[in-house]
């Protein structure tokens, strides 16, 4: 059945340290319409007819990439599964979203606004308050931070188990914020939540990672620092990991050599496995540009440049 070749392909990928989530979620939606059809075997034709219900053109290219690398994988097994063409659905690549650099200010107000959602009386303004909060001062990603286990916050920070490609690490703390995290486990022993993840909501279970990202932007529009307008550009979840990384360069002694080092610090902090992936991170500000004229005009007046 294609659900059982959906499932070997997905354990391969993740035996090489891929999550593979939102791939398997695609692909086994894709195995079941097939198999409602009849079809046992890769249909280039099914494959277009599932791609048209898309949401968005966007949506169908991913949907179609996705099936065609399973139908590749198929077809070198048995031929009987056809072998998708490549592009024909679009070969557009996704723009990079411009990134917003928050200021302290609006973080802050975020962090007070996220207290006042609701249900009253229920532990989701708390829990919004802090998982934002933790987000803006470490640069985690959102789906570290959701797959926080109680038991992963101790004395020596955080550790985080689930991180990308399936990495561990231990993330030390700044003390404001392991007090602050200190207070949530109060409020949560005191309003009596339970559940094994550290951040949890009425059920009991981490909120949805689409959940965390939908009140983000919810607050960000309430708050005016995002337009109202649907898919208007505008700060989203991801970008505390933006700012803190830039915001963290800023606060960096600017020589050559604390910066080389920060630079390391960094890659290593947010969880990369290459520095060329902390430098995406970063963005010109025009704290970064004096302190980079500044390094030049000393370079210019030493004779070294």
């Amino acid at each position: 059945m294609l659900s059982d070749d959906v499932t070997r392909y997905v354990a391969l990928y993740r035996r090489l340290g891929r999550s593979f989530a939102e791939q398997s979620r695609t692909l086994h939606l894709y195995a079941r319409f097939a198999e409602a059809q009849g079809d046992s075997h890769v249909r280039i034709a099914r494959i277009h007819d599932w791609c048209a219900t898309a949401s968005s053109p966007n949506r169908a290219r991913t949907c179609y990439d996705a099936v065609r690398r399973l139908g590749a994988f198929l077809n070198a097994e048995d031929p009987r599964h056809e072998l998708p063409p490549a592009g024909a659905f679009g070969r557009g690549k996704r723009p990079r979203p411009a990134p917003h650099l928050l200021e302290p200010g609006q973080i802050r107000d975020i962090l007070r606004a996220a207290l006042d959602l609701g249900p009253n009386g229920s532990i989701s303004p708390y829990t919004f308050h802090y998982l934002y909060g933790l987000l803006a001062t470490t640069g985690m990603r959102i789906s570290e931070a959701l797959a926080l286990q109680a038991g992963d916050f101790g004395p020596d920070g955080l550790t985080i188990r689930h991180g990308k490609f399936g990495k561990s690490r231990l993330l030390p703390i700044h003390a404001s914020t392991r007090a602050a995290l200190a207070e949530y486990t109060v409020i949560r022993r005191e309003m009596r939540t339970s559940g094994d993840d550290f951040f949890v909501l009425s059920s009991g279970k981490a909120p949805a990672k689409v959940r965390a990202h939908a009140v983000f932007v919810e607050i960000a529009r309430n708050l005016g620092i995002r337009p109202q307008a649907p898919r208007s550009p505008g700060p989203r979840l991801h970008d505390l990991r933006h700012s803190f990384a830039v915001r963290s360069l800023e606060a960096c002694l600017h020589d050559r050599e604390a910066v080389a080092h920060h630079m390391a610090g960094l890659s290593t902090y947010l969880g990369h496995a290459s520095m060329a992936h902390t430098y995406w991170y970063l963005e010109a500000t025009p704290v970064l540009m004096h302190s980079i004229a500044a390094a030049g005009e000393q370079l210019f007046a030493e004779g070294r440049a």
